[in-house]
């Protein structure tokens, strides 16, 4: 059940070169499953289209693992999506609930020795309403080092319930408490922490909670993640307004196909709403 470490895994697909000619100021990845190319492609269209910020250098990547059934099937689908896009990333771990840890530390990887001069690591869930211009504009310049933000979690306790998607084990994590950490749907690394958390996270037992590892890294390396502004990085579900949305950072519960739906109502929301 628990996600064994045994570094290295090896990249299926790998994009060495998007960072080669360019210093971006931000990577986003994208946190997907192997067969949803639809919810890609949706994402592409809307909150992961690399030129979204004008003037803002935005390299997108899809983080995939290896399908536990259909791994031979989807073979020549992600060869052809890659051929097209060159966004994908994976690695031959098996792509489950409980390596969702790995799937974050394979983008941090790739990060850490392709793309080490970005200002900023955004790492977000598919299921997310993102409005990177507003994250960009509001929280991120100038940019800033040793520094995490998203939604706060503070003094949770592990489950110790064998039968809960989330149970640890005293094994795993002996602590009553957890570090604080940034909820999973979406956070923001410095570029310096994006790598710092990579190389510790070798020295830590990885678990299953990518979130709350995180959080465990972070402080290993004795930093605390900022809370965002409050209501900025909204865990629930909110109703769509174009105007409200455009001043939040992320919406969770939101799946791709209802984004591309929403999409063309949100743009231009920020010039007519800020007036």
């Amino acid at each position: 059940m628990w996600p064994p470490y045994p570094y290295p895994y090896r990249f299926l697909h790998n994009q060495p070169h998007k960072c080669r000619d360019r210093t971006p100021f931000l990577v986003l990845l994208v946190v997907t499953e192997p067969g949803d190319t639809a919810g890609r492609n949706a994402i592409r269209q809307t909150w992961g289209n690399e030129s979204l910020v004008p003037g803002v250098s935005i390299v997108r990547l899809f983080l995939i693992g290896v399908h536990p059934v259909f791994a031979q099937e989807l073979r020549p689908v992600l060869e052809e999506e890659t051929l097209l896009y060159h966004d994908i990333l994976q690695q031959d771990f098996l792509d489950t609930y409980n390596n969702l840890t790995l799937k974050t530390l394979m983008g941090l990887e790739w990060v850490s020795k392709h793309c080490p001069n970005a200002s900023y690591v955004v790492k977000a869930d598919r299921d997310v309403f993102l409005n990177l211009a507003y994250l960009v504009r509001q929280f991120l310049v100038p940019p800033k080092t040793n520094f995490m933000t998203g939604h706060l979690y503070q003094n949770t306790a592990p489950l110790r319930n064998k039968g809960s998607k989330w149970y640890v084990p005293h094994e795993v994590y002996p602590n009553k408490t957890y570090p604080p950490y940034c909820g999973g749907p979406t956070y923001v690394l410095s570029g310096d922490v994006a790598q710092k958390v990579y190389g510790v996270a070798q020295t830590l037992p990885v678990m299953n909670m990518e979130d709350v590892f995180m959080g465990i890294c972070l402080h290993a390396l004795g930093l605390s993640p900022t809370a965002g502004p409050w209501g900025v990085y909204n865990m629930v579900r909110l109703q769509f307004e174009r105007c409200r949305f455009s001043r939040l950072v992320m919406v969770h519960h939101y799946q791709p196909q209802e984004v591309l739906r929403i999409w063309p109502r949100f743009q231009g929301a920020p010039a007519m709403c800020h007036r």
